[in-house]
């Protein structure tokens, strides 16, 4: 895997979605490194780990949660080594019960698939309708590193990008959680 500088200048093969992140990126004046690797889609935290080591960033976990009647729905963004507790982000968020949406809400609502969600899927729910819920240790890092809608590339930029630029321009107002891998 090499690292390249900003996005790619032949998007040919590349999905439509990527190619959006790439432009948002771009649009809002974000200088963030690239690594591709088509051969070896990253949908699990442990193929991130190859790709944690050329970006020399830790890929973020990205999971996309709803309520129990499947009209709120969550995405958490949180370091990618830390154990996730349903049970945990339910208590702090005062939810009775989250779990893992279906697929078909995460293709309609972020135009995405699974493994391969990040924050910049929040630019094609229009509507709203995912609330974005950012586990602090992620904030306390220099950089961020997420999928641009595909999990066959990646990238970094700092961290400050994300909260000053990237969230603004995406209309989203996050929630802050301390998350710390307790409780079944």
């Amino acid at each position: 895997m090499e690292l390249f500088k900003g996005s790619p200048t032949d998007m040919t093969g590349r999905q439509d979605r990527e190619v959006r992140a790439y432009a948002f990126l771009d649009r809002l004046g974000i200088g963030y490194e690239r690594t591709d690797h088509p051969d070896e889609p990253a949908d699990t935290m442990e193929a991130c780990a190859k790709i944690d080591a050329v970006l020399n960033v830790r890929i973020c976990k990205n999971l996309f949660l709803c309520n129990r009647q499947k009209t709120a729905f969550y995405l958490l963004i949180m370091p990618g080594d830390k154990p996730f507790k349903t049970k945990e982000l339910s208590k702090q968020m005062g939810i009775s019960r989250l779990s893992f949406a279906d697929e078909t809400f995460m293709k309609e609502l972020l135009d995405c698939c699974p493994g391969s969600v990040s924050v910049l899927g929040l630019m094609n729910d229009h509507a709203h309708r995912v609330q974005l819920v950012i586990d602090e240790d992620v904030l306390k890092e220099e950089y961020f590193g997420c999928h641009p809608c595909a999990n066959t590339s990646s990238v970094r930029f700092r961290t400050e990008d994300l909260t000053r630029l990237v969230i603004p321009a995406l209309d989203a107002e996050p929630i802050t959680v301390h998350l710390v891998g307790e409780g079944a």
